[in-house]
């Protein structure tokens, strides 16, 4: 068998099997990009957007958030956090629901507040793609999920085409008046023909912004972080092999809508990746590991300056790996086989505060040394029938066991921490170690009955299982419980260690018109329903208030619902050129997320939004202007007590200039300065601590942005 094969012939496998390829580039470098799915043959195109590195481009001096990024897009919207740690969802489903892939690698959440969320250790200065499924995903991209998949790349290995090195990269640097947000990043490759070495980092920083019409400064909004990675690849006949680490680093985030705030987060990882291609077919192997230390307490606008103190600690162990087996079969099938394994250690407890009463004398144990072990292995078979229809069905196996041991809290003798010692004494006592057995099929159809429109359809039986805080967190004491839950809402959680795992069935479509090549006009409609057996919500606890209109909840199992529909299009409005044209952009998103178990609604459910955009571009210059609109939010949570919120409309103008490698671009974000609430963005505790008034998180207010950047 031979193992040395030409470029083209490792393209044509790839590209059958919807795998990363090497293609020539127009620099005369190789670059490995992720493969562009051609929406009229490929199932789930519809339902996925991507964004490429020249996208981010343009938009990475508006936000360091990747996923604030990720909510232009239809069916995705954000749940508050920091200023770098929002936590996306995806047509009503929520980050802890959704397949997220850093480098094709999980990142665990380290912290009972999910401030380290996985986009968050990622910038939208060095992230070279971002690919979204909205609809039903098939089972190869993961499993452990109910909802959708997000996939970040970082740069893709680059080498020189022949004698002479390859030396390249690009640098950007931004300003953000309302925050004073400021940052900059560099990405650097030096390659020959078969090594290659790219070094990214990025820094940002930025103070609390002010909302909209004079609602003032938004407490507990300030950030810092930086990144480095450092990637090696080498490329040869036996195929691709890459190896990349990184270091990220928090000195601080606040949380407005938290009580406490995150003081450090350090984060170290490593990742090897094999890419080979065959007689027989492709192979892509992957492994991974990362260690994680979190610590949150107060910043100043929580009392931080004033000697208010209580010290949470996370630490984090995760390692795994993944085989995919991609086997042509024929020239219409092909069979994908493959597996996964996933390891998580995770020890939270909170050290205890010198003269206190109520968090002393001993170290609250809130997690000990918890174990989250899933091993997974699936089956997909892909059939091009036509030119114009393709299908892809696949079954899929996660065996999850979970175990953790025994916990304690501040105190056993002191009055204050009475109710959290029997909750202690009777988590202890119960058995802890626990075995899921999760199924997944997905089945996906795409059909092109004409060059004018295009068809999607697809139905998926997915699982989840909890996460160590939901099944293992066990403190009923008002304080314990506030410390607990990533929902910003300002009530209190507690685990549960009977909860069953999610089982969703959901059934997704998609139709398309379009005309005129790649830049002409659409039309996408997308309609999508979602059934979830066991979803893990909340009911309340014997202790129920917490005062000021906060509850303490326990999570537990109900039956829910979503559906929907979102739509999207475009249209050209003047073709010229490359360099000269003018096009309309519009999108709509509408869900409805329903408790079936109390016929109440669920939290956090994105209201009806709407943005409309116009782009122009001609000889290197760009303008456009967007308008954003979100309905009223008046279906909440009342087991929560969800505040409404009203309507708000932003305008959005953007500019930029392009020479030679330079761009330089401006932004003004909210131009009207607007007052508005963010509709999942939760309360306003940074504000609540500083003035004694509980209001939702207000909205950023006008901000001039101005980017700068060159490749070279």
């Amino acid at each position: 068998m031979t193992h040395s094969i030409t470029m083209a012939r490792l393209a044509l496998l790839a590209s059958a099997c919807l795998l990363p390829v090497s293609v020539q580039a127009q620099d005369d470098t190789t670059l490995l990009p992720p493969v562009d799915i051609d929406s009229t043959t490929s199932p789930a195109a519809l339902s996925s957007s991507t964004l490429s590195r020249e996208e981010l481009r343009h938009r990475q001096n508006q936000s360091s958030d990747t996923a604030g990024l990720l909510s232009r897009l239809p069916g995705v919207s954000i749940n508050g956090g920091g200023g770098f740690s929002s936590m996306p969802a995806i047509r009503g489903l929520s980050e802890q629901r959704l397949s997220i892939l850093v480098d094709g690698a999980p990142i665990d959440a380290a912290c009972p507040n999910d401030m380290n969320s996985p986009l968050s250790y990622t910038d939208p200065q060095t992230i070279q793609s971002i690919r979204v499924i909205t609809g039903v995903a098939p089972v190869s991209m993961g499993g452990d999920s109910i909802g959708g998949t997000i996939a970040i790349d970082g740069p893709a290995p680059r080498f020189a085409t022949g004698s002479t090195m390859l030396l390249t990269g690009e640098a950007s640097a931004f300003y953000r008046s309302n925050g004073d947000g400021f940052g900059g990043a560099v990405t650097l490759t030096a390659a020959s023909e078969h090594l290659s070495a790219t070094y990214t980092g990025s820094f940002t920083q930025s103070d609390q912004y002010k909302g909209g019409d004079n609602r003032g400064l938004v407490r507990s909004t300030e950030y810092k972080k930086t990144d480095h990675a450092l990637a090696l690849a080498y490329q040869g006949d036996a195929g691709l092999f890459e190896l990349k680490g990184g270091y990220h680093f928090s000195p601080y985030e606040g949380f407005p809508n938290q009580y406490m705030d995150m003081t450090s987060n350090k984060s170290w990882y490593l990742n090897g990746h094999y890419q080979g291609a065959f007689d027989w077919g492709t192979v892509d192997m992957r492994a991974h590991y990362r260690d994680t230390d979190h610590r949150m307490n107060f910043l100043e606008d929580k009392g931080g300056n004033t000697g208010r103190s209580m010290p949470m600690n996370t630490e984090v162990h995760s390692y795994g790996g993944s085989l995919k087996v991609d086997l042509p079969l024929s020239a219409r099938d092909t069979v994908r086989v493959g597996g996964d394994y996933h390891h998580q250690w995770l020890n939270d407890y909170w050290p205890p505060v010198a003269g206190s009463m109520m968090m002393g004398p001993d170290t609250f144990i809130n997690v000990n040394g918890a174990t989250r072990d899933r091993v997974a292995g699936f089956a997909e078979w892909e059939a091009r029938w036509t030119d114009r229809l393709s299908t892809t069905a696949g079954v899929r196996y996660d065996r999850v066991v979970m175990d953790t041991g025994n916990v304690a809290p501040y105190s056993t003798t002191s009055m204050m921490s009475m109710a959290d010692a029997m909750a202690a004494t009777a988590f202890n006592a119960a058995s802890h170690k626990r075995t899921d057995n999760d199924w997944s099929a997905s089945l996906l159809a795409s059909y092109a009955p004409s060059d004018l429109v295009s068809l999607e359809l697809g139905y998926a039986h997915k699982a989840r299982s909890p996460n160590i805080y939901e099944r293992y967190t066990w403190g009923t004491g008002s304080m314990a419980s506030r410390m607990i839950g990533w929902f910003g809402d300002g009530n209190g959680y507690v685990g549960n260690l009977d909860l069953k795992p999610e089982r969703a069935d959901t059934v997704s479509a998609a139709i398309e018109l379009h005309g005129g090549g790649a830049d002409g006009w659409f039309l996408r409609l997308a309609p999508y329903y979602t059934h979830v057996n066991d979803y893990i919500d909340v009911s309340p606890t014997p202790l129920q208030s917490l005062g000021n209109g906060f509850v303490q909840l326990r999570f537990d199992n109900v039956d829910a619902e979503f559906y929907g529909i979102d739509l999207s299009g475009a249209v050209p409005l003047r073709r010229g050129s490359d360099k000269d044209s003018t096009r309309l952009t519009g999108s709509l998103s509408y869900v409805r997320g329903r408790n079936l178990s109390d016929d109440g609604s669920l939290y956090h459910q994105m209201p009806l939004n709407a943005r409309l955009g116009i782009a122009h571009l001609q000889n290197g210059v760009e303008a456009g202007a967007d308008i954003q609109w979100v309905a009223e939010k008046n279906r909440v949570d009342i087991t929560r007590n969800e505040p409404k919120t009203d309507d708000y409309a932003l305008l959005n103008l953007h500019a930029a200039y392009n020479w030679s490698a330079f761009r330089i671009s401006l932004d003004i974000e909210n131009l009207f300065d607007t007052g508005y609430d963010l509709p999942l963005g939760g309360m306003s505790l940074g504000d609540y601590y500083a003035t004694g008034t509980l209001r939702p998180v207000p909205g950023r207010g006008r901000s001039f942005n101005i980017g700068l950047s060159a490749r070279f």
